[in-house]
């Protein structure tokens, strides 16, 4: 998908509008990856839409996350990717980044929205980092689904569930946990990392399971999301 390398503002076709009119809404910003230059950049936000919130979907060192917390006066929520690099360096220990709120196995509120967040991927070899196990998805993911049980708004992950948008090559597999999860507590959005090239894919597509929308965070798109979308039980 072709993004915007300048200081020009995202394309239409980025925001993933619909008719919303009667909805309230936020506007998210979703980034994961790939350290985009539209975003990374001294006269960033200029060019970018007002939003409301920023969703990091892994992979992003943590120097980005903390220059995102610092342009822009909106709550940064992220989970972790696979190469755990989301830490910052200072006097010679890695800390987590500053200014932002890490939401691995946790339900965090922000700007209105309540969010779920799984980061990491299965595994695909021994002694990675970022990694679980099958058993490690159904323990953890459970629980989080325990935890969201009055409904969220968004599943943040940094794998994708198993459909559309799984790879073609084993470390980038779907992980099955998060379709359980989706279908349990039937988030309207679903925001992943990890997939770095289409392969021919859509940028998004809806799980007809569970009804939620899943997109793919790649560079960075920004949203409108419906508020109060999470359906509570299950």
């Amino acid at each position: 998908m072709t993004q915007p390398v300048s200081d020009q503002p995202p394309s239409p076709a980025l925001t993933g509008s619909t008719s919303l009119d009667r909805v309230p809404t936020r506007r998210v910003l979703v980034v994961a990856d790939h350290t985009h230059p539209f975003v990374y950049r001294e006269g960033f936000p200029q060019g970018l839409p007002a939003v409301d919130l920023v969703l990091a979907a892994g992979d992003l060192s943590g120097s980005y996350l903390e220059f995102l917390a610092s342009k822009l006066p909106v709550p940064v929520v992220y989970v972790h990717g696979n190469h755990e690099n989301e830490y910052v360096t200072e006097d010679d220990k890695r800390v987590p980044p500053r200014g932002v709120v890490a939401a691995h196995g946790r339900v965090v509120e922000a700007a209105g929205l309540r969010v779920a967040g799984w980061g990491g991927v299965p595994r695909y070899r021994v002694g990675g980092k970022g990694q679980y196990s099958d058993r490690e998805a159904r323990w953890g993911l459970g629980r989080l689904a325990w935890k969201a049980r009055r409904g969220v708004d968004i599943l943040l992950t940094h794998a994708p569930p198993e459909g559309p948008h799984a790879g073609s090559d084993y470390a980038h597999r779907g992980c099955a946990e998060l379709n359980r999860f989706m279908l349990r507590r039937r988030p309207r959005l679903v925001v992943h990392g990890h997939i770095h090239e289409y392969e021919g894919k859509k940028f998004d597509y809806t799980d007809e399971a569970s009804g939620a929308r899943v997109v793919n965070a790649y560079g960075y798109h920004v949203l409108d999301v419906p508020v109060g979308g999470g359906e509570a039980g299950g």
